[in-house]
This record gives structure tokens, C-alpha cells and sequence, in this order.
């Protein structure tokens, strides 16, 4: 068992740094965002769940737009084009399945 802020923490974007730990086929991820910063419009193989433990992330999934709060979570299905703007501080989880080899430090 660990820690998952004892991991080597990967800077996303300006503003945006993750704690990731991979399986065999799956990466988690804790995510801190800060009020402003931006994630831009990407897509990649992955499925992705976000789920929001504080804060407030409006976010972009396939063209639609949808703002999260705590306790809310978005699926993103694989090669969707998704971004977001943190509208506060934010912390979530990031659950994507297969594993993120590009998020491996």
C-alpha cells in the first residue's frame, strides 16, 4: 500500500499536476488543478471517469458542454475529444483504462 502523493508528481499543463499509479491495465490518478488553468481539447485511446472531489471543472466531452462539482463524475468514452477549465481549486480522480504508459515517470 502507498501513498499516492508520495509518487513522483507529473506536471499536465501549467497548473495542472497529477499522482499517478498504474496497474496492468488501468491507471488512477490524482489530479490538482488550479482555479483558472486550462486543459486543452485532446482525445487519446484511453476511457476515462473523472470524478470531482472538490472544486468546480467545466468541461467539454464530444461538444458538449457540462460543469462538474463535488461528488459529480464525467465518463469520457475512448478517442472523444474532451477539455476543461478549472472554474476553482479543484482535486479528482482521474480513472483511465488501459493503463497511461505516456503518464508513467
Amino acid at each position: 500500500m502507498e501513498i499516492i502523493k508520495n509518487i513522483k508528481p507529473k506536471e499536465l499543463v501549467p497548473g495542472i499536476t497529477g499522482y499517478y499509479a498504474h496497474g496492468e491495465s488501468m491507471t488512477l490518478g490524482y489530479v490538482e488543478l488550479k482555479a483558472g488553468s486550462i486543459i486543452p481539447l485532446h482525445q487519446h485511446i484511453h476511457e476515462q471517469i473523472t470524478y470531482i472531489i472538490e472544486g468546480e471543472l467545466d468541461m467539454v466531452i464530444g461538444g458538449v458542454a457540462c460543469s462538474l462539482t463535488a461528488g459529480m463524475y464525467s465518463i469520457i468514452l475512448s478517442n472523444t475529444p474532451h477539455s476543461a477549465i478549472a472554474k476553482s481549486d479543484c482535486k479528482v480522480i482521474d480513472a483511465f483504462s488501459p493503463a497511461r504508459e505516456d503518464y508513467k515517470v
